[in-house]
């Protein structure tokens, strides 16, 4: 997994509550293999509706984004991985959300997105920023936890856990195997304390 430390990217909006994961990949989609790739059907039934503001994803100044900026409890619904396999296919390092469903945001980080949590007010100024409008590029900072815009610098707030994760590109096995040193030590104090609760190998046939 790539590691990410600073993101400087243009921002998608997407001022709409509720994105449930089937509005970010419809499961009849989820019959074709991964390698296809799945961006191609991110927010697909949203963006036939001219009117909705998924579609903002069409337009040219937001094809590169790699930023998502979203209402509250966005990925609710099912617990499909392969909603977020469609942002990542389609090239998002990172959503803005004032809440995310808790398996959405999980998902995320295991896949390299950050799920940058914000107020309500800070959602709406996001949103109505001339950067954001133009699709020109915001930072975020991963390390401090600030997003940079303007003259205005927002703090997010993420699992202490997950930060170290994505900081480092890690999966839950590189977070493991990070506290090796750490496990040996205990192991080697438990079995000083606890004798008795290891098996006896000298009986082994």
């Amino acid at each position: 997994m790539t590691p990410l430390i600073v993101l400087e990217a243009g921002a998608c909006p997407l001022p709409l509550d509720n994105v449930d994961t089937d509005q970010l990949i419809p499961a009849r989609f989820m019959k074709r293999p991964r390698s296809d790739g799945y961006g191609q059907f991110l927010l697909h039934d949203l963006r036939q509706d001219a009117t909705n503001p998924a579609c903002a994803l069409d337009q040219d100044r937001f094809k590169d984004c790699q930023i998502m900026i979203a209402g509250r409890n966005f990925g609710c619904g099912s617990s499909r991985e392969a909603a977020v396999y469609a942002l990542a296919d389609f090239g998002f390092r990172c959503v803005i959300a004032s809440s995310f469903g808790d398996i959405f945001a999980s998902n995320a980080v295991k896949n390299g997105i950050l799920p940058a949590l914000v107020s309500p007010e800070h959602i709406k100024i996001l949103l109505a920023h001339q950067s954001v409008t133009r699709g020109e590029p915001i930072r975020i900072d991963l390390a401090d936890q600030h997003i940079r815009i303007g003259n205005h610098s927002i703090g997010f707030s993420i699992d202490p856990v997950w930060k170290t994760q994505l900081l480092n590109g890690w999966d839950d096995i590189d977070m493991t195997v990070s506290y090796a040193s750490d496990i040996a030590r205990f192991n080697q104090s438990d079995a000083r304390a606890r004798p008795w609760a290891r098996p006896d190998r000298s009986t082994a046939q």
